[in-house]
């Protein structure tokens, strides 16, 4: 979001949730259009692009559609991923119905638990490793200023998770 998307958490939305027939099986390295060459080439991060579910016949001839998420049908669902113009909120569907919000200045090497347990709303984001020091310095000058922005009254609906069971394992 803070590199290809310019913050524009509109344009973030089209992509993710609108110009898609169906959903993401994975986000992709695309995401990180404009972002330093530092961070692109960072171990651990995607340098694949981004693979959405198909929406043409299956093996067994049923068109795939994009799912309606709601309460009532989330029940298979691991994880939710509320887009917010500060940042994205991560919930563990198993555990919780609320998640804390990762600002979109949060520096995409870092490193978060897999773990739904671990995103309550109420505790510190689970992150198991930072980069380093001058990388955690720029994203703690620019978090700063995003927390002391107000929250919008309401978020985008949820994107649908990713299919890995690590899916928040990177920041956006």
């Amino acid at each position: 979001m803070q590199y290809r998307f310019g913050h524009d958490v509109d344009a973030l939305a089209r992509h993710l949730v609108d110009d898609v027939p169906v959903g993401w099986s994975a986000l992709g390295a695309e995401l990180l259009d404009g972002a330093p060459g530092e961070v692109r080439s960072a171990p651990g991060v995607s340098r694949w692009p981004g693979r959405q579910y198909s929406a043409g016949p299956r093996a067994d001839g049923r068109v795939e559609h994009r799912a309606v998420i709601t309460e009532r049908t989330s029940g298979r669902l691991n994880w939710a991923y509320v887009l917010h113009a500060h940042g994205v909120e991560v919930i563990g569907l198993s555990e919780y119905r609320r998640g804390p919000v990762v600002p979109w200045s949060t520096d995409p090497r870092g490193r978060f638990s897999n773990a739904p347990a671990a995103w309550r709303l109420d505790a510190p984001l689970p992150v198991l490793s930072r980069p380093g020091p001058a990388a955690a310095a720029s994203a703690r000058s620019t978090s700063a200023r995003v927390r002391s922005a107000p929250a919008p009254a309401a978020g985008i609906p949820a994107v649908p998770p990713l299919a890995t069971p690590a899916s928040p394992g990177r920041g956006l």
